[in-house]
Protein backbone atom coordinates (compact mmCIF):
# COMPACT_ATOMS: atom_id res chain seq x y z
CA UNK A 1 0.00 0.00 0.00
CA UNK A 2 0.80 3.29 -0.56
CA UNK A 3 0.96 5.64 2.66
CA UNK A 4 -0.56 9.01 1.56
CA UNK A 5 -0.11 10.87 5.30
CA UNK A 6 -0.11 14.55 4.32
CA UNK A 7 0.20 17.63 7.06
CA UNK A 8 -3.06 18.80 7.70
CA UNK A 9 -4.45 21.62 5.77
CA UNK A 10 -8.08 22.58 6.67
CA UNK A 11 -10.76 24.78 4.13
CA UNK A 12 -13.23 26.57 4.74
CA UNK A 13 -15.29 29.59 2.59
CA UNK A 14 -17.61 32.70 2.70
CA UNK A 15 -19.64 34.29 5.21
CA UNK A 16 -22.77 35.98 6.29
CA UNK A 17 -23.76 39.51 7.78
CA UNK A 18 -27.22 40.56 9.89
CA UNK A 19 -29.38 43.19 8.20
CA UNK A 20 -27.31 45.80 6.22
CA UNK A 21 -25.29 45.19 3.13
CA UNK A 22 -22.80 47.45 4.97
CA UNK A 23 -18.88 47.06 6.49
CA UNK A 24 -19.14 46.67 9.94
CA UNK A 25 -16.75 45.01 12.53
CA UNK A 26 -16.11 40.83 11.58
CA UNK A 27 -18.28 41.19 8.49
CA UNK A 28 -17.13 41.09 4.62
CA UNK A 29 -18.88 41.48 1.86
CA UNK A 30 -18.37 40.03 -1.51
CA UNK A 31 -20.10 41.81 -4.99
CA UNK A 32 -20.52 38.61 -6.86
CA UNK A 33 -21.42 38.96 -10.68
CA UNK A 34 -25.06 36.70 -10.78
CA UNK A 35 -27.35 34.72 -8.97
CA UNK A 36 -26.48 30.97 -8.03
CA UNK A 37 -28.78 28.04 -9.69
CA UNK A 38 -28.72 26.44 -6.01
CA UNK A 39 -26.81 25.71 -3.53
CA UNK A 40 -25.98 21.31 -4.09
CA UNK A 41 -22.71 22.01 -5.84
CA UNK A 42 -23.08 17.98 -7.20
CA UNK A 43 -25.84 19.23 -9.54
CA UNK A 44 -23.60 22.45 -11.61
CA UNK A 45 -20.72 23.23 -13.12
CA UNK A 46 -20.24 26.58 -13.16
CA UNK A 47 -18.47 29.04 -10.63
CA UNK A 48 -21.13 30.97 -9.87
CA UNK A 49 -22.97 28.34 -7.99
CA UNK A 50 -19.64 26.62 -6.83
CA UNK A 51 -18.63 29.58 -4.88
CA UNK A 52 -21.95 30.35 -3.39
CA UNK A 53 -22.05 26.48 -1.81
CA UNK A 54 -18.69 24.08 -2.08
CA UNK A 55 -16.46 27.42 -1.49
CA UNK A 56 -18.55 28.32 1.33
CA UNK A 57 -20.91 25.49 3.48
CA UNK A 58 -19.35 22.56 2.10
CA UNK A 59 -15.88 20.16 2.64
CA UNK A 60 -14.92 17.49 0.43
CA UNK A 61 -12.69 14.18 1.20
CA UNK A 62 -9.53 16.28 -0.04
CA UNK A 63 -9.10 19.85 -0.89
CA UNK A 64 -6.71 21.84 -3.10
CA UNK A 65 -4.48 24.22 -0.80
CA UNK A 66 -5.51 27.46 -0.88
CA UNK A 67 -4.33 29.61 -4.43
CA UNK A 68 -2.67 26.61 -5.15
CA UNK A 69 -3.48 23.12 -6.70
CA UNK A 70 -1.86 21.12 -4.31
CA UNK A 71 -4.09 18.27 -3.03
CA UNK A 72 -4.17 18.52 0.95
CA UNK A 73 -6.60 16.78 3.11
CA UNK A 74 -9.82 17.85 4.10
CA UNK A 75 -12.72 15.73 5.78
CA UNK A 76 -10.11 12.56 4.97
CA UNK A 77 -7.02 12.91 6.67
CA UNK A 78 -4.93 10.50 4.77
CA UNK A 79 -5.49 7.93 2.52
CA UNK A 80 -3.87 4.36 1.35
CA UNK A 81 -3.64 3.84 -2.57
CA UNK A 82 -3.15 -0.09 -3.80
CA UNK A 83 -0.42 -0.90 -5.74
CA UNK A 84 -2.61 -1.42 -8.70
CA UNK A 85 -4.10 1.95 -8.29
CA UNK A 86 -7.47 0.54 -8.24
CA UNK A 87 -8.46 1.03 -4.72
CA UNK A 88 -8.34 4.10 -2.69
CA UNK A 89 -9.11 3.60 1.71
CA UNK A 90 -9.87 7.04 2.75
CA UNK A 91 -9.25 7.78 7.17
CA UNK A 92 -11.57 10.01 7.91
CA UNK A 93 -11.99 13.25 10.24
CA UNK A 94 -13.17 12.97 13.59
CA UNK A 95 -14.72 15.00 15.52
CA UNK A 96 -16.85 17.12 12.26
CA UNK A 97 -19.92 18.63 12.98
CA UNK A 98 -22.40 19.56 10.42
CA UNK A 99 -23.96 22.65 10.76
CA UNK A 100 -26.83 23.50 12.87
CA UNK A 101 -29.73 25.49 11.19
CA UNK A 102 -33.43 26.43 11.87
CA UNK A 103 -34.14 23.54 9.29
CA UNK A 104 -32.00 21.02 10.77
CA UNK A 105 -30.32 20.24 13.91
CA UNK A 106 -27.71 17.18 13.80
CA UNK A 107 -27.65 14.04 16.37
CA UNK A 108 -24.09 13.59 15.14
CA UNK A 109 -20.56 14.11 14.03
CA UNK A 110 -19.63 13.20 10.08
CA UNK A 111 -18.71 9.94 9.44
CA UNK A 112 -18.92 7.41 6.70
CA UNK A 113 -22.26 7.14 6.31
CA UNK A 114 -22.48 10.86 4.82
CA UNK A 115 -19.47 9.37 2.38
CA UNK A 116 -21.39 6.67 1.04
CA UNK A 117 -24.61 9.01 0.74
CA UNK A 118 -23.24 11.41 -1.11
CA UNK A 119 -21.37 9.31 -3.91
CA UNK A 120 -24.01 6.48 -4.21
CA UNK A 121 -26.71 9.10 -4.39
CA UNK A 122 -24.74 10.34 -7.90
CA UNK A 123 -23.67 6.78 -9.08
CA UNK A 124 -27.28 4.58 -8.09
CA UNK A 125 -30.09 6.14 -9.56
CA UNK A 126 -32.31 3.48 -7.60
CA UNK A 127 -30.94 5.25 -4.70
CA UNK A 128 -33.98 6.00 -2.19
CA UNK A 129 -33.08 9.67 -2.40
CA UNK A 130 -32.23 9.92 -6.03
CA UNK A 131 -35.47 8.26 -6.90
CA UNK A 132 -37.49 10.68 -4.69
CA UNK A 133 -35.79 13.72 -6.10
CA UNK A 134 -34.46 13.31 -9.76
CA UNK A 135 -31.50 15.21 -10.93
CA UNK A 136 -28.41 15.19 -13.16
CA UNK A 137 -25.10 15.32 -11.96
CA UNK A 138 -22.92 17.01 -14.80
CA UNK A 139 -19.53 17.29 -13.77
CA UNK A 140 -19.55 13.69 -12.02
CA UNK A 141 -20.94 12.06 -15.03
CA UNK A 142 -19.24 14.47 -17.63
CA UNK A 143 -15.59 12.73 -16.25
CA UNK A 144 -17.46 8.92 -16.25
CA UNK A 145 -16.90 8.77 -12.38
CA UNK A 146 -20.65 6.88 -12.30
CA UNK A 147 -19.56 4.00 -14.14
CA UNK A 148 -15.61 4.37 -13.12
CA UNK A 149 -16.61 3.60 -9.08
CA UNK A 150 -17.08 0.01 -9.09
CA UNK A 151 -18.08 0.43 -5.36
CA UNK A 152 -17.60 2.21 -2.00
CA UNK A 153 -17.41 0.72 1.14
CA UNK A 154 -18.08 1.69 5.39
CA UNK A 155 -15.27 -0.39 6.83
CA UNK A 156 -15.91 1.30 10.24
CA UNK A 157 -17.24 4.71 11.17
CA UNK A 158 -13.93 6.64 9.84
CA UNK A 159 -12.79 4.71 6.58
CA UNK A 160 -14.44 4.49 3.65
CA UNK A 161 -12.34 1.90 0.89
CA UNK A 162 -13.18 3.09 -3.03
CA UNK A 163 -12.75 0.77 -5.79
CA UNK A 164 -12.21 1.61 -9.38
CA UNK A 165 -12.65 -0.39 -12.50
CA UNK A 166 -10.10 1.13 -13.94
CA UNK A 167 -6.86 3.27 -13.08
CA UNK A 168 -7.85 7.00 -12.72
CA UNK A 169 -5.01 9.25 -12.75
CA UNK A 170 -6.67 12.07 -11.33
CA UNK A 171 -9.06 10.48 -8.49
CA UNK A 172 -7.27 12.34 -5.53
CA UNK A 173 -7.70 15.71 -7.75
CA UNK A 174 -11.27 14.86 -8.83
CA UNK A 175 -12.58 13.92 -4.95
CA UNK A 176 -11.01 17.36 -4.02
CA UNK A 177 -13.21 19.42 -6.94
CA UNK A 178 -16.38 20.83 -6.11
CA UNK A 179 -19.43 18.20 -7.21
CA UNK A 180 -17.52 16.26 -4.99
CA UNK A 181 -18.90 18.38 -1.49
CA UNK A 182 -20.05 16.44 1.35
CA UNK A 183 -23.59 15.82 2.20
CA UNK A 184 -25.25 15.27 5.41
CA UNK A 185 -26.95 11.31 4.98
CA UNK A 186 -28.50 12.52 8.31
CA UNK A 187 -30.31 15.32 6.83
CA UNK A 188 -30.87 13.60 3.60
CA UNK A 189 -32.72 11.16 5.22
CA UNK A 190 -34.76 13.75 7.51
CA UNK A 191 -35.93 15.44 4.15
CA UNK A 192 -36.72 11.96 2.64
CA UNK A 193 -38.85 11.66 5.44
CA UNK A 194 -40.83 14.78 5.25
CA UNK A 195 -41.30 14.35 1.69
CA UNK A 196 -39.42 17.63 0.79
CA UNK A 197 -36.09 16.16 -0.99
CA UNK A 198 -35.54 19.21 -2.90
CA UNK A 199 -34.80 21.36 -0.20
CA UNK A 200 -30.92 20.07 -0.04
CA UNK A 201 -30.84 21.98 -3.17
CA UNK A 202 -32.72 25.25 -1.33
CA UNK A 203 -31.66 24.73 2.69
CA UNK A 204 -27.93 23.12 2.48
CA UNK A 205 -25.98 21.96 5.39
CA UNK A 206 -22.77 21.38 5.10
CA UNK A 207 -19.27 21.03 7.33
CA UNK A 208 -17.95 23.81 5.88
CA UNK A 209 -16.41 27.22 7.66
CA UNK A 210 -19.95 28.98 6.75
CA UNK A 211 -23.37 28.39 7.79
CA UNK A 212 -26.24 29.44 5.09
CA UNK A 213 -28.90 31.60 6.33
CA UNK A 214 -30.75 33.09 3.31
CA UNK A 215 -30.76 33.56 -0.35
CA UNK A 216 -32.37 36.65 -2.05
CA UNK A 217 -32.18 35.87 -5.77
CA UNK A 218 -30.50 38.41 -7.23
CA UNK A 219 -29.74 40.50 -4.37
CA UNK A 220 -27.91 38.99 -1.72
CA UNK A 221 -26.76 35.36 0.32
CA UNK A 222 -26.06 35.51 3.49
CA UNK A 223 -24.09 33.65 5.99
CA UNK A 224 -22.48 33.21 9.46
CA UNK A 225 -19.06 32.04 10.12
CA UNK A 226 -19.22 28.23 11.34
CA UNK A 227 -18.21 28.54 15.37
CA UNK A 228 -17.86 25.09 15.75
CA UNK A 229 -15.57 24.36 12.37
CA UNK A 230 -12.97 21.85 12.27
CA UNK A 231 -10.10 24.76 11.63
CA UNK A 232 -11.25 27.82 13.85
CA UNK A 233 -7.98 29.62 12.29
CA UNK A 234 -9.85 29.62 8.73
CA UNK A 235 -12.85 31.16 10.26
CA UNK A 236 -11.74 35.21 10.54
CA UNK A 237 -15.51 37.08 9.81
CA UNK A 238 -18.32 36.67 11.45
CA UNK A 239 -20.67 37.38 8.91
CA UNK A 240 -20.32 37.12 4.92
CA UNK A 241 -22.56 38.64 2.58
CA UNK A 242 -22.60 37.73 -1.29
CA UNK A 243 -23.78 41.12 -2.83
CA UNK A 244 -25.44 39.55 -6.04
CA UNK A 245 -24.32 43.05 -8.65
CA UNK A 246 -24.57 41.61 -12.10
CA UNK A 247 -23.50 45.11 -13.80
CA UNK A 248 -19.15 45.49 -13.65
CA UNK A 249 -19.18 49.35 -13.43
CA UNK A 250 -21.97 48.99 -10.14
CA UNK A 251 -19.59 46.31 -8.84
CA UNK A 252 -16.70 48.82 -9.06
CA UNK A 253 -18.35 51.69 -7.49
CA UNK A 254 -19.49 49.59 -4.51
CA UNK A 255 -15.81 48.49 -4.00
CA UNK A 256 -13.99 51.50 -4.00
CA UNK A 257 -17.50 53.46 -1.96
CA UNK A 258 -16.68 50.29 0.10
CA UNK A 259 -19.98 48.93 0.50
CA UNK A 260 -18.39 45.60 -0.54
CA UNK A 261 -14.66 44.61 0.54
CA UNK A 262 -13.76 41.89 -2.75
CA UNK A 263 -15.20 41.99 -5.93
CA UNK A 264 -15.42 39.69 -9.25
CA UNK A 265 -14.48 40.53 -12.64
CA UNK A 266 -13.36 43.96 -13.11
CA UNK A 267 -14.02 45.58 -16.71
CA UNK A 268 -10.65 45.98 -18.89
CA UNK A 269 -11.26 49.35 -19.06
CA UNK A 270 -11.77 49.99 -15.27
CA UNK A 271 -7.76 48.09 -14.04
CA UNK A 272 -5.91 51.35 -14.55
CA UNK A 273 -8.10 53.33 -12.22
CA UNK A 274 -8.67 50.79 -10.14
CA UNK A 275 -4.75 49.96 -9.33
CA UNK A 276 -4.62 53.99 -8.87
CA UNK A 277 -6.71 53.53 -6.00
CA UNK A 278 -4.79 53.96 -2.47
CA UNK A 279 -7.86 52.44 -0.87
CA UNK A 280 -7.53 49.16 -2.75
CA UNK A 281 -5.19 46.16 -3.82
CA UNK A 282 -5.49 44.45 -7.06
CA UNK A 283 -3.18 41.21 -7.28
CA UNK A 284 -3.30 39.17 -10.46
CA UNK A 285 -2.02 36.54 -11.81
CA UNK A 286 -2.10 34.40 -15.14
CA UNK A 287 -5.46 32.96 -15.79
CA UNK A 288 -5.21 29.39 -15.94
CA UNK A 289 -8.65 29.79 -18.11
CA UNK A 290 -9.91 29.37 -22.01
CA UNK A 291 -12.28 31.72 -23.21
CA UNK A 292 -13.51 30.00 -26.70
CA UNK A 293 -16.77 29.51 -29.08
CA UNK A 294 -18.00 26.05 -29.53
CA UNK A 295 -19.47 24.76 -32.62
CA UNK A 296 -22.84 22.57 -32.09
CA UNK A 297 -22.04 19.64 -34.49
CA UNK A 298 -24.86 17.34 -34.48
CA UNK A 299 -27.02 17.21 -37.86
CA UNK A 300 -29.65 19.16 -36.77
CA UNK A 301 -29.77 21.98 -33.82
CA UNK A 302 -32.33 20.80 -31.14
CA UNK A 303 -35.65 22.62 -32.33
CA UNK A 304 -34.48 22.83 -35.58
CA UNK A 305 -35.79 20.50 -38.88
CA UNK A 306 -33.26 21.90 -41.14
CA UNK A 307 -29.61 20.70 -41.83
CA UNK A 308 -26.95 22.07 -39.46
CA UNK A 309 -24.22 24.21 -41.59
CA UNK A 310 -22.00 23.48 -38.57
CA UNK A 311 -22.26 19.55 -38.86
CA UNK A 312 -20.11 20.06 -41.53
CA UNK A 313 -16.20 20.39 -41.49
CA UNK A 314 -15.56 22.91 -43.88
CA UNK A 315 -17.77 25.17 -42.80
CA UNK A 316 -16.14 24.99 -39.15
CA UNK A 317 -12.87 25.67 -40.46
CA UNK A 318 -14.07 28.78 -42.57
CA UNK A 319 -15.63 30.31 -39.21
CA UNK A 320 -12.70 29.37 -37.64
CA UNK A 321 -10.18 31.08 -39.85
CA UNK A 322 -12.24 34.31 -40.13
CA UNK A 323 -12.28 35.00 -36.62
CA UNK A 324 -9.87 38.76 -36.09
CA UNK A 325 -8.53 37.18 -32.89
CA UNK A 326 -5.99 40.15 -32.28
CA UNK A 327 -9.15 42.42 -32.79
CA UNK A 328 -10.77 40.69 -30.04
CA UNK A 329 -8.36 40.38 -27.58
CA UNK A 330 -7.23 44.30 -28.10
CA UNK A 331 -11.23 45.16 -27.84
CA UNK A 332 -12.57 42.98 -25.36
CA UNK A 333 -9.36 42.15 -23.36
CA UNK A 334 -7.50 44.97 -23.68
CA UNK A 335 -4.13 43.92 -22.77
CA UNK A 336 -5.36 41.43 -20.10
CA UNK A 337 -5.27 38.49 -22.42
CA UNK A 338 -3.21 36.47 -24.29
CA UNK A 339 -4.08 34.78 -27.75
CA UNK A 340 -5.25 31.24 -27.59
CA UNK A 341 -4.22 28.04 -29.97
CA UNK A 342 -5.07 25.47 -28.43
CA UNK A 343 -7.84 23.86 -26.18
CA UNK A 344 -5.99 24.08 -22.84
CA UNK A 345 -3.75 26.88 -21.98
CA UNK A 346 -0.19 26.87 -21.79
CA UNK A 347 0.67 26.34 -18.17
CA UNK A 348 -1.19 23.19 -18.09
CA UNK A 349 1.12 20.46 -18.19
CA UNK A 350 0.97 18.20 -21.63
CA UNK A 351 0.18 21.79 -23.67
CA UNK A 352 1.51 20.66 -27.34
CA UNK A 353 3.68 23.48 -28.44
CA UNK A 354 3.61 22.35 -32.08
CA UNK A 355 0.09 23.46 -32.52
CA UNK A 356 -0.81 26.71 -34.46
CA UNK A 357 -3.75 27.93 -35.57
CA UNK A 358 -5.08 28.38 -39.47
CA UNK A 359 -4.05 31.45 -41.18
CA UNK A 360 -6.54 34.57 -40.50
CA UNK A 361 -7.82 33.74 -44.57
CA UNK A 362 -11.28 35.26 -45.41
CA UNK A 363 -10.50 34.00 -49.50
CA UNK A 364 -10.03 30.85 -48.24
CA UNK A 365 -13.06 30.51 -45.95
CA UNK A 366 -15.25 31.40 -48.70
CA UNK A 367 -14.41 28.78 -50.84
CA UNK A 368 -14.64 26.39 -48.33
CA UNK A 369 -18.17 27.35 -47.81
CA UNK A 370 -19.22 27.46 -51.22
CA UNK A 371 -17.21 23.79 -51.60
CA UNK A 372 -19.40 23.03 -48.47
CA UNK A 373 -22.50 24.57 -50.81
CA UNK A 374 -23.45 27.54 -47.91
CA UNK A 375 -25.47 29.69 -49.79
CA UNK A 376 -24.17 33.62 -48.47
CA UNK A 377 -26.66 35.22 -45.68
CA UNK A 378 -27.10 31.16 -44.72
CA UNK A 379 -27.89 32.28 -40.35
CA UNK A 380 -26.83 30.57 -37.82
CA UNK A 381 -26.91 31.32 -33.64
CA UNK A 382 -23.71 33.07 -32.33
CA UNK A 383 -24.95 32.58 -28.48
CA UNK A 384 -23.36 35.62 -25.96
CA UNK A 385 -23.26 34.62 -22.40
CA UNK A 386 -25.18 37.37 -20.47
CA UNK A 387 -22.31 37.36 -17.28
CA UNK A 388 -18.96 37.99 -16.96
CA UNK A 389 -16.48 35.08 -16.74
CA UNK A 390 -13.04 34.84 -15.63
CA UNK A 391 -11.98 33.91 -19.01
CA UNK A 392 -14.80 36.36 -21.19
CA UNK A 393 -14.96 39.61 -19.26
CA UNK A 394 -17.50 41.10 -22.12
CA UNK A 395 -19.17 38.47 -24.35
CA UNK A 396 -21.63 40.64 -26.03
CA UNK A 397 -18.70 42.91 -27.74
CA UNK A 398 -16.82 39.79 -28.08
CA UNK A 399 -19.86 38.42 -30.41
CA UNK A 400 -20.67 41.34 -32.07
CA UNK A 401 -16.75 41.47 -33.14
CA UNK A 402 -17.52 38.18 -34.20
CA UNK A 403 -20.78 38.69 -36.51
CA UNK A 404 -19.15 41.30 -37.96
CA UNK A 405 -16.36 38.74 -38.90
CA UNK A 406 -18.75 36.40 -40.19
CA UNK A 407 -20.59 38.74 -42.50
CA UNK A 408 -17.33 39.58 -44.27
CA UNK A 409 -17.64 35.63 -45.30
CA UNK A 410 -21.16 35.79 -46.23
CA UNK A 411 -22.52 34.37 -42.84
CA UNK A 412 -25.54 36.22 -40.74
CA UNK A 413 -24.51 35.30 -36.85
CA UNK A 414 -27.65 36.31 -34.62
CA UNK A 415 -26.53 36.78 -31.35
CA UNK A 416 -28.85 34.66 -28.88
CA UNK A 417 -28.64 34.77 -24.95
CA UNK A 418 -30.60 33.95 -22.09
CA UNK A 419 -30.22 34.26 -18.36
CA UNK A 420 -27.23 32.52 -17.51
CA UNK A 421 -28.44 29.26 -15.90
CA UNK A 422 -31.23 28.85 -18.85
CA UNK A 423 -28.18 29.42 -20.92
CA UNK A 424 -26.09 26.43 -20.05
CA UNK A 425 -29.42 24.34 -19.90
CA UNK A 426 -30.28 25.14 -23.30
CA UNK A 427 -27.03 24.62 -24.51
CA UNK A 428 -26.88 21.26 -22.66
CA UNK A 429 -30.05 20.27 -24.74
CA UNK A 430 -28.61 20.73 -28.02
CA UNK A 431 -29.81 24.19 -28.60
CA UNK A 432 -27.22 25.86 -29.53
CA UNK A 433 -25.73 26.67 -33.33
CA UNK A 434 -22.38 28.30 -32.42
CA UNK A 435 -22.02 29.68 -28.61
CA UNK A 436 -19.20 31.54 -26.12
CA UNK A 437 -18.45 29.46 -23.67
CA UNK A 438 -15.26 29.02 -21.48
CA UNK A 439 -13.28 27.08 -18.68
CA UNK A 440 -11.27 27.87 -16.11
CA UNK A 441 -9.61 24.43 -14.76
CA UNK A 442 -10.41 22.74 -12.00
CA UNK A 443 -7.98 20.14 -10.67
CA UNK A 444 -4.91 20.83 -12.79
CA UNK A 445 -4.61 17.81 -14.79
CA UNK A 446 -5.09 17.90 -18.63
CA UNK A 447 -8.39 15.61 -18.40
CA UNK A 448 -10.30 18.22 -16.86
CA UNK A 449 -9.64 20.32 -20.27
CA UNK A 450 -9.86 17.45 -22.95
CA UNK A 451 -12.34 15.24 -21.02
CA UNK A 452 -14.63 17.31 -19.13
CA UNK A 453 -15.00 19.24 -22.05
CA UNK A 454 -14.61 17.20 -25.00
CA UNK A 455 -14.96 13.98 -24.21
CA UNK A 456 -17.96 11.64 -25.45
CA UNK A 457 -18.77 11.03 -21.96
CA UNK A 458 -19.18 14.17 -22.01
CA UNK A 459 -21.51 15.19 -24.91
CA UNK A 460 -24.87 15.55 -22.78
CA UNK A 461 -22.70 17.88 -20.14
CA UNK A 462 -20.13 20.30 -20.26
CA UNK A 463 -19.59 19.14 -24.17
CA UNK A 464 -21.59 21.86 -25.79
CA UNK A 465 -19.95 20.65 -29.25
CA UNK A 466 -21.43 17.47 -29.16
CA UNK A 467 -18.59 16.04 -30.80
CA UNK A 468 -17.43 12.65 -30.12
CA UNK A 469 -14.78 11.31 -31.46
CA UNK A 470 -13.75 7.34 -30.96
CA UNK A 471 -9.94 7.74 -31.53
CA UNK A 472 -10.08 10.86 -29.21
CA UNK A 473 -11.41 9.48 -27.00
CA UNK A 474 -9.84 6.22 -26.92
CA UNK A 475 -6.46 8.15 -26.01
CA UNK A 476 -7.58 10.35 -23.45
CA UNK A 477 -8.80 7.58 -21.80
CA UNK A 478 -5.59 6.06 -21.98
CA UNK A 479 -3.98 8.52 -20.65
CA UNK A 480 -6.22 8.92 -17.52
CA UNK A 481 -5.60 5.28 -16.73
CA UNK A 482 -1.86 6.25 -17.41
CA UNK A 483 -0.08 6.75 -13.75
CA UNK A 484 3.54 8.35 -15.19
CA UNK A 485 2.91 11.83 -16.24
CA UNK A 486 5.41 11.67 -19.04
CA UNK A 487 3.74 8.56 -20.80
CA UNK A 488 0.01 10.70 -20.11
CA UNK A 489 1.77 13.68 -22.09
CA UNK A 490 2.21 11.37 -25.15
CA UNK A 491 -1.05 10.52 -25.16
CA UNK A 492 -2.46 13.89 -24.75
CA UNK A 493 -0.47 15.56 -27.61
CA UNK A 494 -1.88 12.33 -30.06
CA UNK A 495 -5.15 13.90 -28.44
CA UNK A 496 -4.77 17.78 -29.06
CA UNK A 497 -3.84 17.77 -32.63
CA UNK A 498 -7.13 15.23 -33.30
CA UNK A 499 -9.18 17.82 -31.63
CA UNK A 500 -7.52 21.07 -33.28
CA UNK A 501 -7.88 19.21 -36.74
CA UNK A 502 -12.05 18.72 -36.37
CA UNK A 503 -12.24 22.17 -34.95
CA UNK A 504 -15.68 21.32 -32.58
CA UNK A 505 -14.49 24.84 -31.29
CA UNK A 506 -12.03 28.01 -31.81
CA UNK A 507 -9.83 28.89 -28.91
CA UNK A 508 -10.22 32.50 -28.40
CA UNK A 509 -8.07 34.16 -25.14
CA UNK A 510 -6.43 33.27 -21.76
CA UNK A 511 -7.38 35.95 -19.16
CA UNK A 512 -5.11 37.53 -17.33
CA UNK A 513 -6.93 37.30 -13.64
CA UNK A 514 -6.99 40.54 -11.56
CA UNK A 515 -8.51 40.64 -7.62
CA UNK A 516 -9.79 44.18 -6.84
CA UNK A 517 -10.67 44.19 -2.96
CA UNK A 518 -10.09 47.13 -0.31
CA UNK A 519 -6.83 47.82 1.31
CA UNK A 520 -7.88 46.04 4.71
CA UNK A 521 -9.04 42.92 3.71
CA UNK A 522 -6.26 40.26 4.87
CA UNK A 523 -5.08 37.14 3.43
CA UNK A 524 -7.08 36.82 0.12
CA UNK A 525 -5.43 33.79 -2.65
CA UNK A 526 -6.48 33.92 -6.05
CA UNK A 527 -7.61 30.70 -7.06
CA UNK A 528 -6.33 29.16 -10.28
CA UNK A 529 -9.44 27.66 -11.07
CA UNK A 530 -11.63 31.08 -10.97
CA UNK A 531 -13.03 30.47 -7.64
CA UNK A 532 -13.97 33.15 -5.32
CA UNK A 533 -13.07 31.49 -1.52
CA UNK A 534 -13.27 33.07 1.75
CA UNK A 535 -11.94 30.48 4.36
CA UNK A 536 -8.73 32.27 5.77
CA UNK A 537 -9.31 35.39 4.46
CA UNK A 538 -10.33 38.37 7.62
CA UNK A 539 -10.47 41.96 7.58
CA UNK A 540 -8.71 44.63 9.64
Amino acid sequence: MLKHALVPFFVSAGLLAGAPLAQAAGNLVFCSEGSPAGFDPAQYVAGTDFDASAETIFNRLTQFERGGTAVVPGLATSWDIAPDLLTYTFHLRKGVKFHTTPWFKPSRDFNADDVLFTFNRMIDKDQPFRKAYPTEFPYFTDMGMDTNIKQIEKLDDYTVKFSLNTVDAAFIQNLAMSFASIQSAEYAAKLLKEGKPEEINQKPVGTGPFVFKSYQKDSNIRYTGNKEYWNPSDVRVDNLIFAITTDPSVRMQKLKRNECQVTAYPRPADLEGLKADKNLQMPEQAGFNLGYIAYNVSDKVKGSDAPNPLAQLKVRQALDMSVNKPAIISAVYQGAGQLAVNAMPPTQWSYDTTIKDAPYDLEKAKTLLKEAGIKEGTEISLWAMPVQRPYNPNARLMAELIQADWKKIGINAKIVSYEWGEYLKRAKAGEIGAMLIGWSGDNGDPDNWLGTLFGCDAVNGNNYSKWCDASFDKLIKQAKSTPGQDQRTVLYKQAQHILKDAVPMTPIAHSTVYQPMRANVLDFKISPFGLNSFYGVGVK
